[in-house]
């Protein structure tokens, strides 16, 4: 198995298949003395969470729910 020029690697069905590894997986890496361990990541966060996460808190303007609808409608 070779490391692609991004750094990436297929991994293969079966171990795939064993970990319960499906599209948009997040896996955990940890780094040993002598190789790396891979597994499904225990605390995964969805994509859509994390970005939530990253702008809570960012607001500037104060509105309310209504006052931005009024915006966005017209």
């Amino acid at each position: 198995m070779r490391v692609t020029a991004k750094g990436q690697v297929t991994i293969p069905q079966h171990i795939r298949e064993a970990l319960g590894l499906l599209p948009d997986s997040e896996v955990e890496f940890e780094l040993e003395r002598d190789g790396v361990t891979l597994r499904k990541a225990r605390h995964a966060s969805r994509r859509g969470q994390r970005l939530v996460q990253r702008m809570r808190g960012k607001a500037t303007v104060r509105m309310s729910t209504d006052e931005i609808l009024t915006l966005t409608r017209g």
